[in-house]
């Protein structure tokens, strides 16, 4: 039998989709009559908006479910008990490519499937774009002879991509086949990866010159700028590329990927989607991260045996063998998200329950966007934007959200080198420190949020509350970076080589104990010598012999006329790498770093699912467009470049290749930490009042008293729009 579809009046509600049982009816069916209807009610399941659902199961009871709740077998028996769900223009929503859908694919099409290839992508978005390129960017600057506000500009090449596609993506794909855009964006995504590892495979070998045959005092300390003078820092513009072809694949995937997921659940089960999506995303980055991290120990060509330790700043790892696993991964991913159908079997039933939470224009204007045939067209694209502009809370939402994406944007991408800095540390080892924190703060943050809301069943206006408790907690947090860590003390850098502070913050390397050397400023290779002193290079320190450390394998210096000894006279020892940090602050610099983190992504879901709730339904996909442009063009393309700027005004000591500056060896960490601390308070105050803002200015639609109404308690939607009408109950049937 077939359910016929309720076409009802102005009044009423258009069931667009039909149930197509192909078991045969039992007898007596053929005509129903008013005893016959109160038998079937009476095995009937009533839904919460008063419509009835026969015993037999369908695809969309899936998307009814929680998402941690499922039965054992629940979607194979789904799809094997003869049930075929169509829409009513024909459309088949079956999981396929074309005309090939074989029924072995039917079991993921259902919002888990579809929630689990996206957060698959989300994670491999995050682990290149903010994981794997952040914790390789040291490593690229000294490869490629790049300065820190160079290395900014790649990483906001992402947000410029975005910006440039996100009008086009989400106003045309919020109208048309979801699916197909991820999947398109996914694979464009992975290839941008492979175009970013290209430069490996272009340039020629890394010549990383040993300090045992330049470096040592005496020794021969030839070194011509045709080896140290590169066009290198030419190669940027692949990478820009690279990234860029990384933003317009990613351009769908948090716009159009979280709008499919919200069609396709109950109203109050999509926050706990939406975060689970963008946990993914956040652990992405972390395992950027630490992955990267690892592979940062293993030097950049592969097989070839130098004579340098990962602790030495020469030392650039394989940064790129990531970029290739990301890439071909996501070209793999894209093939099942483009097999997914333009909305889930069941869809439309939630579409119906639905009530919006639209913030209420005096002009009545947001009424136009719940014209079915608003925004199928370019003419409605101005209007669509003014409706957008003429809402406050959205405004107000956006402009917050930039304020947070600035800082995420600015300490993912010189996070590491902001713990490499303060502790002392190598690239690879404040990689892994900085995923460390990320893992459970953000991840974890992001998680929560979403989990909050759906626990409290929040309306609009206590989700932009708790974003704004959020933003207060972490505006606290932040003023931690008042404390910093004290530079490890370098001669001729932070000291002169007697000992006391340099005049004015001028270099000065040479020295009675290293003048007969004749050092050279392009080969930097610090050694910390047996008096806790960091010294340029082993000719610096005036070092005449080498030798392996065969317990650590890092070679140690002798007879070096710089390093005193500390109970003989005579000269001392050094080994190569940075002196360890003793910082005694470590653990409480850590501590609130990991709080405002934690703060700063707990606010991330809740901030997106206001956003989602304060606007009409027809306008999810591009309200998100709209709202990612503001946050990239104020937030995420000036953050990575501010702060690169920022952290270049710190820098003690800048790489000097025959007149050239290259890029910074040591930054002063006060300097660093006062930076941080300035533009942390400023887009944190920014933001909260930004939030308090757009809880003031919100006006939520007037409660609604018509009968059916108390399933928005299930929903978790106590805001109803302008009275959509309910369904018949059970008794008017």
């Amino acid at each position: 039998m077939a359910m016929p579809q309720n076409s009802t009046g102005e009044n009423g509600f258009c069931f667009t989709q039909t149930l197509d049982f192909s078991c045969p009816s039992p007898p007596g069916t053929a005509s129903r009559t008013p005893e016959t209807l109160r038998g079937l009610q009476a095995c009937s399941t009533p839904l919460s908006n008063g419509t009835t659902s026969s015993g037999v199961p369908s695809p969309s009871d899936s998307c009814a479910e929680p998402l941690c709740s499922t039965t054992p077998g629940e979607e194979e028996t789904q799809f094997s008990r003869g049930i075929k769900y169509v829409s009513a223009d024909g459309e088949e929503l079956a999981c396929g490519w074309g005309g090939f859908t074989p029924g072995c694919l039917q079991p993921f099409n259902t919002s888990k499937g579809v929630l689990f290839f996206l957060c698959v992508a989300s994670f491999l978005q995050g682990m290149t774009v903010n994981g794997f390129i952040n914790t390789v960017i040291t490593s690229i600057e000294r490869r490629f002879d790049l300065r820190s506000y160079q290395s900014g500009l790649i990483a906001s090449s992402y947000d410029i991509a975005a910006c440039i596609c996100l009008t086009f993506v989400s106003y045309f794909g919020g109208n048309g086949h979801k699916p197909r855009w991820l999947g398109w964006g996914v694979l464009v995504m992975g290839l941008g990866s492979l175009l970013f590892a290209l430069p490996h495979f272009t340039t020629g070998q890394y010549e990383a010159h040993s300090v045992a045959e330049v470096g040592i005092c005496g020794g021969n300390q030839s070194l011509p700028c045709s080896q140290a003078a590169s066009s290198l820092s030419s190669y940027r513009f692949v990478f820009m590329l690279g990234q860029f072809l990384h933003g317009m694949g990613a351009t769908p995937l948090y716009t159009l990927g979280v709008t499919y997921l919200d069609e396709n659940v109950k109203t109050n089960y999509s926050p706990v989607y939406i975060a689970v999506f963008y946990t993914a995303a956040i652990l992405g980055p972390a395992a950027g991260y630490l992955v990267g991290g690892m592979f940062l120990n293993i030097y950049t060509e592969i097989g070839r045996e130098v004579d340098i330790a990962p602790e030495n700043t020469l030392w650039v790892g394989a940064w790129w063998i990531g970029f290739l696993g990301a890439g071909a991964a996501s070209l793999l991913i894209s093939i099942p998200i483009l097999g997914y159908p333009q909305r889930l079997p069941g869809s439309q039933r939630y579409t119906v329950m639905r009530v919006s939470e639209a913030h209420q224009l005096k002009d009545g204007s947001h009424k136009k966007a719940s014209d079915p045939n608003f925004g199928k067209t370019v003419k409605d694209l101005p209007r669509s934007v003014l409706l957008l502009l003429k809402n406050p809370t959205f405004i107000f939402l956006c402009l917050a959200g930039a304020t947070e994406a600035t800082l995420i944007a600015g300490m993912s991408t010189f996070g590491p080198k902001f713990l490499e800095s303060q502790f002392s540390l190598s690239a690879s080892e404040a990689a892994t420190f900085f995923g460390y924190l990320v893992v459970p703060a953000g991840g974890g943050g992001t998680f929560l949020g979403g989990f909050l809301v759906n626990k409290f069943k929040l309306r609009c206006s206590g989700i932009i509350k708790l974003c704004l408790l959020c933003t207060v907690s972490s505006l606290l947090a932040i003023f931690i970076f008042f404390i910093h860590c004290p530079n490890m003390p370098m001669a001729g850098v932070t000291q002169m080589y007697e000992g006391s502070a340099l005049p004015g913050g001028h270099l000065n390397l040479t020295a009675a104990c290293n003048a007969e050397c004749v050092c050279l400023q392009e080969t930097y290779s610090p050694v910390c010598g047996s008096d806790g002193i960091m010294y340029y290079s082993p000719c610096h320190a005036g070092c005449k012999k080498v030798s392996e450390n065969l317990r650590n394998g890092r070679k140690v210096y002798h007879e070096c006329s710089c390093v005193e000894r500390a109970l003989l006279p005579g000269p001392g020892d050094a080994e190569a790498g940075k002196c360890t940090s003793s910082c005694a602050k470590r653990p409480l610099l850590l501590f609130f770093m990991f709080v405002v983190i934690l703060f700063t992504f707990l606010s991330s879901i809740p901030a997106l699912t206001a956003t989602l709730r304060c606007v009409s339904d027809r306008q999810r996909s591009f309200a998100l467009g709209i709202q990612w442009i503001v946050v990239r063009t104020l937030g995420g393309i000036p953050g990575p470049i501010a702060f690169g700027s920022m952290i270049d005004k710190s820098c003690l000591l800048w790489q000097d290749q025959c007149g050239e500056q290259g890029s910074c060896y040591v930054y002063q960490n006060s300097a660093m930490s006062r930076y941080t601390l300035t533009a942390g308070l400023v887009y944190k105050v920014l933001g909260t009042t930004f939030f308090i803002a757009a809880c003031l200015l919100y006006k939520p639609p007037p409660s609604e008293s018509a009968p059916g109404s108390s399933d928005t308690s299930e929903n978790g939607n106590g805001d109803l729009q302008e009275h959509k009408p309910s369904l018949p109950a059970e008794e008017d049937i």
